[in-house]
C-alpha cells in the first residue's frame, strides 16, 4: 500500500502536534475510535514510523478517507489527479526533473496564480520553487502519492516533451453549462471587458465547472462561495448542513465569481447592490439542473450563493416523503377535501415545497384545473398552470392570487402567505369552493392559527376556512454504510413527556443506531434527509378553541387529545427505527 509520507517533508509528518491534530480530526470524522487513535500514536513512536504510515499499514484507514481528512485538516481542496487532463501550456510551465524532485505536479493556471497539486501542501521549500520557476502565486492542493506519480509519468515520461500529444480537454463531455446572452464589450466599461475575458479563460471555466459538478455529485442543495480577508471559501450544503469544499486564493475571485455571473446573465459590471439570477446546467445522465443565482455587496467582495434545483428531485410522491402512516392518512384525508384551506408550516429548507409538490402530483388530473402562484418556480410540473411572482412587474402574491381566482380554478397553490392581504384571498377563495394550498413560517402547526390571526383575520373566517395545518423539519438519515449499534444512556431526556405517547424508553434494552463514519457520507454518518410531521385537523372542537380566541398552547392540548403527535414524538419514532438519532431530533427541533 502506498504511503503518504515522502522524505522531503518527513519532519513535518513527524511533529507530534501535528500528529495530534490528525488523530483529532479523524476521530471527529468518526474514522478512528479514540482508543483506537492514542494507540496508533504509540505504537508510531515505538515503531519508528510516521503516524500516516502505521495507520495505513495497519489498515486503520484507508488511504482515500486519510487523505480527505488531512485536505479538511489544512483547509486545502483534495483533487485526484485521475480525473484530469491538463492543459499543455500549464504543464510547460514546470520542467519535470522539477515535479519529480518536489513531489508536485501544475493543474491548473489562472491568471497570476497556479494550482499545485501536491503530496504534502505545507512543503513550503516546494512552494517556494515552483514560485521561483513559475513567477506565479501558488495556490496548493492535495493529492495522492500514487496518483502523483501516474501524472508525471503520463504527462512528462521520459521524453523531452511529451505534453504536445496531450489533449487539452475539460469537463464539457461531462457538463455543459447553458450561457444566457449577454452584451458585447462596447456595451459595458473597460474593467467589465476585462473581468469578462479573465472569466472566460480556459482554467477559470474549468474551475467553475469542477465546483459545479462536484456539488452536484455530491448532493449539495447549495453552494456558497463567501469572500474573505485573504482568501475564496467555497462551501457546500448537503443534508441540510453546510461544510468547506475549497479555500481558494484571492486572487481567484473576481475571476470565478465573474464566471458565475456571465453565466447567470447578470450585470458583471455591477457589485454595490444584490443581484438575483439563474442558470441551467446538463448533465451527460439526461438530467438538466437549474441554479439560482444570489450575489450580495459583503466586506470582501460579493457573497454569491448557488441554489441547486435537481428538475426530476420534484416529482415524488407523498409516501416517499418519509410520513408514518397514520400521519400519512391524516394529510391525505385533508387533500381529499374539495374546499378549504391546507396549510404547511416550518423554516426556511423544511422541506415545505416538496411537500406540496408532492401533493399536487396526487390530486393533478385531467378533470381538475390545478394553478399555482410561486416566488420562483423550483420545478415544473405536467398538467399544472404555474405562475411566478414578479414583484418589479406589480405581479405579487395578492394581485396574482385575484387573477387566478378569474381562471375557473378547482385548486390553488400560493407558494407563501405573507400579509393580510394575500390571507384575506385566500381565505375568500376557500369559503368560494376552491381548495387552496400553502405556506406559513411557524414553528408548530397549531402557531398557523394564531399567526393569521395577527394577521388580522377574523377568527370565525379561520375556524371556517382552515382544515387543517401540517408542520414539518427535515432530519439527516442514518448513513446505511457505516451505520452500528450502540447502548444509549440520555437521562436527562424528559422520559414522562415521551411516555405520554406510548413512547417508553428504557435504554437498558433500546439499541439505536449512530453512522460510524465513512467515504459515502464525508465522514459525518449521515446520508439523506428525511420529513419529520405533525399533523391536526380542525374538527368542531377545535373550530370552537379557535371561535374562543384560545391560544396557541389550548389549540396544542386539544390537538394532542385528538391524536396530533408532535414533531419531536414523530422524531422519536424514527429514532427507534433505527432511521436517525436522538441528537438529530434534538437540533432540528429543540425539544428533549
Amino acid at each position: 500500500m502506498p504511503s503518504v509520507s515522502n522524505t522531503t517533508t518527513r519532519t513535518v509528518y513527524q511533529d507530534r502536534e501535528y500528529d495530534r491534530a490528525l488523530a483529532r480530526a479523524l476521530v471527529e470524522r468518526s474514522l478512528l475510535t479514540l482508543q483506537q487513535a492514542k494507540s496508533a500514536l504509540a505504537q508510531a513512536r515505538n515503531e519508528g514510523k510516521t503516524f500516516e504510515e502505521h495507520l495505513l499499514q495497519a489498515q486503520l484507514v484507508k488511504e482515500e478517507d486519510l487523505l480527505e481528512t488531512k485536505a479538511s485538516l489544512w483547509h486545502v481542496p483534495y483533487i485526484d489527479l485521475r480525473n484530469y487532463e491538463i492543459d499543455p501550456e500549464v504543464i510547460d510551465l514546470v520542467p519535470g526533473h522539477v515535479a519529480r524532485q518536489y513531489k508536485f505536479f501544475p493543474l491548473f493556471r489562472i491568471d497570476g496564480t497556479l494550482l499545485l497539486a501536491m503530496t504534502d501542501p505545507k512543503d513550503i521549500k516546494a512552494i517556494d520553487k515552483a514560485t521561483q520557476i513559475t513567477h506565479m502565486e501558488i495556490s496548493p492542493a492535495l493529492t495522492s502519492p500514487s496518483a502523483l506519480e501516474e501524472a508525471l509519468e503520463k504527462y512528462y515520461g521520459r521524453s523531452a516533451d511529451p505534453a504536445v500529444q496531450i489533449p487539452n480537454e475539460d469537463l464539457q463531455g461531462i457538463l455543459e453549462i447553458i450561457e444566457a446572452e449577454k452584451g458585447t464589450e462596447d456595451e459595458v466599461e473597460q474593467a467589465a471587458a476585462d473581468l469578462i475575458r479573465q472569466a472566460e479563460d480556459a482554467p477559470v471555466v474549468k474551475m467553475a465547472n469542477m465546483i459545479l459538478l462536484q456539488a452536484i455529485q455530491e448532493g449539495a442543495s447549495d453552494i456558497h462561495l463567501n469572500p474573505e480577508e485573504s482568501e475564496l471559501r467555497v462551501r457546500y450544503r448537503v443534508d441540510g448542513v453546510l461544510r468547506d469544499a475549497f479555500h481558494l486564493p484571492k486572487t481567484l475571485q473576481n475571476a470565478l465569481i465573474s464566471r458565475i455571473k456571465i453565466l447567470s446573465n447578470l450585470d458583471i459590471a455591477e457589485n454595490r447592490v444584490p443581484q438575483d439570477g439563474k442558470l441551467l446546467v446538463k448533465l451527460n445522465d439526461g438530467r438538466q439542473i437549474d441554479m439560482r443565482v444570489s450575489t450580495l455587496p459583503s466586506a470582501y467582495g460579493e457573497n454569491t450563493v448557488l441554489r441547486i434545483l435537481d428538475r426530476s428531485a420534484g416529482l415524488m410522491k407523498l409516501s416517499n416523503l418519509g410520513f408514518e402512516e397514520d400521519v400519512l392518512q391524516r394529510f391525505e384525508r385533508l387533500l381529499s377535501n374539495s374546499y378549504g384551506i391546507i396549510l404547511v408550516t416550518g423554516p426556511t429548507g423544511s422541506g415545505k415545497t416538496t411537500t406540496l409538490y408532492a401533493a399536487l402530483n396526487k390530486l393533478s388530473t385531467v378533470e381538475k384545473n390545478i394553478i399555482t402562484l410561486e416566488d420562483p418556480i423550483e420545478y415544473k410540473l405536467p398538467l399544472i398552470r404555474q405562475s411566478q411572482v414578479n414583484e418589479k412587474a406589480g405581479l405579487t402574491f395578492a394581485r396574482g392570487l385575484r387573477a387566478i381566482l378569474r381562471q375557473d380554478p378547482d385548486i390553488v397553490l400560493v407558494g407563501e402567505i405573507r400579509d393580510t392581504e394575500t390571507a384575506s384571498i385566500a381565505v375568500q377563495a376557500a369559503l368560494t369552493g376552491h381548495l387552496v394550498l400553502s405556506t406559513l413560517h411557524t414553528n408548530d402547526a397549531p402557531t398557523a392559527v394564531t399567526r393569521l390571526v395577527d394577521m388580522g383575520i377574523e377568527p370565525f373566517l379561520i375556524a371556517t376556512a382552515v382544515l387543517g395545518v401540517q408542520a414539518q423539519r427535515l432530519v439527516r438519515t442514518i448513513c446505511p454504510e457505516c451505520k452500528e449499534p450502540y447502548q444509549a444512556d440520555y437521562s436527562y431526556l424528559n422520559l414522562d413527556y415521551l411516555k405520554r405517547f406510548g413512547i417508553d424508553l428504557d435504554f437498558d434494552q433500546v439499541t439505536l443506531y449512530r453512522g460510524k463514519g465513512c467515504k459515502r457520507c464525508k465522514g459525518s454518518g449521515y446520508k439523506g434527509r428525511m420529513s419529520i410531521t405533525e399533523v391536526f385537523e380542525v374538527d368542531e372542537d377545535i373550530r370552537e378553541l379557535i371561535l374562543q380566541g384560545k391560544s396557541a398552547d389550548d389549540i396544542r392540548e386539544a390537538a394532542i387529545e385528538k391524536g396530533m403527535r408532535p414533531l419531536a414524538v414523530d422524531g422519536w419514532i424514527k429514532v427507534l427505527k433505527g432511521l436517525t438519532t436522538v441528537e438529530e431530533v434534538m437540533r432540528v427541533t429543540n425539544i428533549t
